[in-house]
């Protein structure tokens, strides 16, 4: 077990050496660093050899004890930059005040001077350098410019510096980021003076353009009341020109309106003695429509309806002629068909008739009840006396048809009629002109029913 501890803890030794072999052989730098790795030959961009190598980002291998490896920072370091009584053109001294940035430069050809001055030195070096150059360069520059360029554009002014110490910036392997002017000011007074004389002049420019301005507004107003004046006067001349054009042309409607307006009094007479002559017409003409309508159309309508009354009247007449005639024509061809019994059928068709005509005598007496008195005192012949009394009033009855058409109706029912005129008979009942060959129908009914109610007598 101790063996086996003993195992591990060696194998565990061995990966931590080998780590930190590796770790050691390995350089890594960050995009803000650049690694200087020095300590064998290279070839530079220009051909030269030198001691190094420069690793921008990434990363590489590094051999040991042979090569070292030293870092440089990318980062901007910020340069308060003041003169003071700097000499401008023209002797003036000013003081200027200003911040600038600038960085290690990392561009190829550039980074060399900057590896061989500044490795291994702090940022503050560095900065101090910088620092010592450009205020060099801003009092060469002050040298070529007036107090008053470097205080009216001092954009310019600091573009012209950028351009100055750009080239010296560059062969210490730096790069000047941003250059900006903060202040420029003098001991003398001279720019506090320019400002008032500047002052002054543009306030007597002002005056000066103002009384000219002044001048300039009232000749203009003079010269934009003549042209009022002139032009007012143009315009009378043009109006009054027009109004005596108005007059006339007015004169001249005027007479055309009167012949038109006397011509449209004449056009409109005339129009109302052709429409009063159209309005006659049309008035006879109605009068002639009121009277046709009125009289003549009734009266044609009348002729019309009498003719066709005429000739209905006549129709109906012929027709019923006819139809007597027909009807006429077939009784006496069945009473022909029917022989010797054609007497005893012509008897039996009018008997219905005749009886009508009989109890048409007693039609209008409303007899409401009948009383029956047994006078002979026997009990229960009042009745039977009646009943007795049918048959002679029977008799009474065919003596009063006998008498009123000379035929015997009883003799002639009870003579034994033939089977020809029975058929006959028959036939004659079942045709399809009942009305035209009697009422035996009728009266076989009425027999019929008289015999069912004996009491209906």
């Amino acid at each position: 077990m101790q063996y086996l501890l003993v195992v591990a803890v060696i194998l565990a030794v061995i990966v931590l050496a080998v780590a930190a072999a590796v770790r050691s052989l390995i350089v890594i730098c960050p995009p803000n660093q650049v690694a200087v790795i020095s300590g064998r030959n290279r070839a530079v961009s220009d051909g030269r050899d030198v001691g190094y190598r420069v690793l921008k980002g990434g990363r590489t291998i590094r051999i040991p004890i042979l090569e070292r490896v030293d870092f440089m920072d990318l980062n901007t370091i910020p340069i308060d930059v003041s003169v003071s009584n700097a000499y401008s053109k023209g002797a003036i001294p000013l003081d200027v005040q200003g911040v600038a940035n600038i960085k290690v430069s990392s561009r190829e050809g550039i980074l060399e001077n900057s590896v061989e001055r500044f490795l291994g030195r702090d940022s503050d070096y560095i900065q101090q350098i910088a620092k010592e150059n450009l205020e060099a360069n801003l009092r060469g520059v002050l040298s070529t410019l007036t107090p008053e360029e470097v205080n009216e554009d001092r954009l310019k002014f600091a573009q012209t510096l950028i351009d100055e110490a750009d080239d010296d910036i560059r062969k210490l392997g730096l790069e000047l980021d941003v250059l900006k002017i903060q202040n420029v000011t003098d001991q003398v007074g001279y720019l506090e003076a320019v400002g008032r004389r500047r002052t002054a002049q543009v306030l007597t420019e002002a005056r000066e353009s103002e009384a000219s301005q002044a001048a300039d507004a009232e000749e203009a107003e003079a010269a934009g009341r003549r042209r009022s004046e002139l032009a007012r006067v143009d315009a009378d001349l043009i109006i009054a020109e027009q109004q005596n054009k108005l007059r006339v042309r007015q004169a001249e409607l005027d007479a055309a309106g009167l012949v038109s307006e006397n011509e449209a009094v004449v056009a409109g007479e005339k129009a109302k003695v052709t429409a009063e002559q159209e309005l006659e017409t049309v008035r006879i003409e109605l009068q002639k429509r009121r009277l046709e309508a009125n009289v003549i159309a009734p009266a044609q309508a009348e002729m019309q309806a009498a003719e066709l009354r005429a000739k209905g009247e006549a129709a109906a007449i012929i027709a019923n002629g006819e139809a007597q005639v027909n009807v006429l024509n077939r009784m006496t061809e069945m009473y022909k068909a029917a022989g010797p019994d054609a007497q005893n059928i012509f008897l039996l068709n009018i008997l219905p008739e005749i009886i009508e005509q009989i109890s048409s005598t007693v039609a209008g007496i409303d007899v409401d009840k009948i009383t029956i008195i047994d006078q002979t005192g026997g009990g229960g012949g009042g009745l039977p006396g009646v009943a007795a009394q049918m048959p002679a009033a029977v008799i009474s009855i065919t003596e009063q048809i006998e008498a009123a058409t000379g035929i015997n109706v009883l003799s002639a029912l009870n003579r034994e009629m033939s089977p020809t005129a029975i058929e006959t008979s028959a036939r004659s009942a079942a045709s399809d002109e009942p009305a035209a060959l009697g009422v035996s129908g009728s009266f076989t009914t009425e027999v019929e029913t008289a015999a069912e109610d004996p009491k209906s007598d």
